[in-house]
C-alpha cells in the first residue's frame, strides 16, 4: 500500500472522523493526531494495540482518545472502515482492468499482501477483535459484493471451481497471512491457494 494510504492527509482524517458536534480547533487537531497514530499502530500490531499505547504515541491522554472514540473497538472501526473502502476501490480497479480469468487471482494476491503489510486489514478481514459485520454493515457489504463479483465472474469464465465461496476465500487468505514474515513462503502460499481454487481436471 502506498505511503499516502498509511498516513492519510488531513482531509481524509476529517472525512472519517465524523464528529457528532462542532469541535474546537485543538480538539480537531487532537482527533486527527489520534487517527494518524492509530493507522500506524493498528497497521503494525493489529487490534491488539491498547488505547494507552496509542495515546502515548499521539502525545495525548487516554481521556483525549476516549473522548473521540469511547472504546478501542470504535477507534479500530474508524481505521478499518477506511482500509475496507480502499480494498473495494482496488477491487473495482482490478475488475475494470483485467479479464475475469485473472482479475480474481490478482485481487486475492492483493488482499494477502495488504493484510500481511497492514495488520488492521488482516484483522478486519478475518473479524479479529471487533464484529465488523454488525458495526460496519455497509462497508462490509460493499467489500463482500466486490469479492463475490470477482469470484462469480471467474467461476463463470471457468477459472475458479464452482463450489468456492467468500468464506473459503477468506479462510485461504488467513492461511497465507500466517506466512507473512517470509516473502518467499508467502508467495508460495498464494500460489498454492490459487492452484487449489482452480477447477480440477475433468
Amino acid at each position: 500500500m502506498p505511503p499516502s494510504d498509511h498516513n492519510p492527509d488531513a482531509s481524509h482524517l476529517d472525512a472519517i472522523a465524523e464528529p457528532s458536534r462542532p469541535q474546537r480547533a485543538d480538539g480537531r487537531r487532537n482527533q486527527a493526531r489520534v487517527l494518524e497514530v492509530a493507522f500506524d499502530a493498528f497497521a503494525a500490531h493489529g487490534v491488539s494495540v491498547s488505547i494507552r499505547e496509542i495515546a502515548r504515541r499521539a502525545g495525548v491522554s487516554t481521556g483525549t482518545v476516549t473522548r473521540h472514540y469511547p472504546t478501542k473497538e470504535a477507534l479500530f472501526l474508524a481505521v478499518a472502515l477506511h482500509r475496507i473502502k480502499q480494498l473495494v476501490h482496488s477491487a473495482e480497479e482490478i475488475a475494470a482492468r483485467e479479464h475475469p480469468t485473472t482479475a480474481f487471482f490478482s485481487f486475492f494476491a492483493h488482499l494477502v499482501r495488504q493484510s500481511a503489510a497492514d495488520h488492521a486489514v488482516g484483522d478486519a478481514l478475518i473479524g479479529a477483535g471487533v464484529d465488523l459485520e454488525t458495526a460496519a454493515s455497509t462497508a462490509i457489504r460493499d467489500f463482500n459484493a466486490a469479492l463475490t463479483g470477482l469470484l462469480t465472474r471467474a467461476q463463470q469464465a471457468g477459472a475458479v471451481r464452482g463450489d468456492a465461496d467468500n468464506a473459503d476465500v477468506k479462510a485461504l487468505i488467513a492461511g497465507c497471512i500466517a506466512r507473512a514474515g517470509d516473502a518467499t513462503a508467502q508467495q508460495r502460499m498464494i500460489e498454492i491457494a490459487c492452484d487449489g481454487l482452480r477447477p480440477g481436471p475433468i
